[in-house]
């Protein structure tokens, strides 16, 4: 791959990888999960699992390591819907 497409490809990685982040933050400090759904995140985190196993079966570092981290991120606020849903 020629080096303008592995520059989009960390950038487009990076961008997903963050986007979580900031809801990630705001859950834990408020810990309010009332308007996040429970569905959606359950969704996303499990085709994120299966984009980091599809990662690994093709072989690209790219997608393993920044699905993992957005899996991280949604999981994070994922756990605490489970947690805080019915606070």
């Amino acid at each position: 791959m020629n080096i303008i497409g592995e520059i989009i490809g960390y950038a487009a990685g990076i961008c997903t990888a963050l986007c979580f982040l900031p809801q990630s933050i705001k859950t834990i400090v408020s810990k309010n999960v009332k308007s996040l759904s429970f569905w959606s995140y359950l969704f996303y985190c499990l085709g994120i699992l299966l984009w980091i196993i599809y990662g690994f079966y093709i072989g690209s570092v790219q997608m393993v390591i920044f699905n993992a981290f957005s899996l991280i991120f949604a999981g994070i606020v994922f756990v605490m819907i489970i947690k805080y849903r019915h606070s």
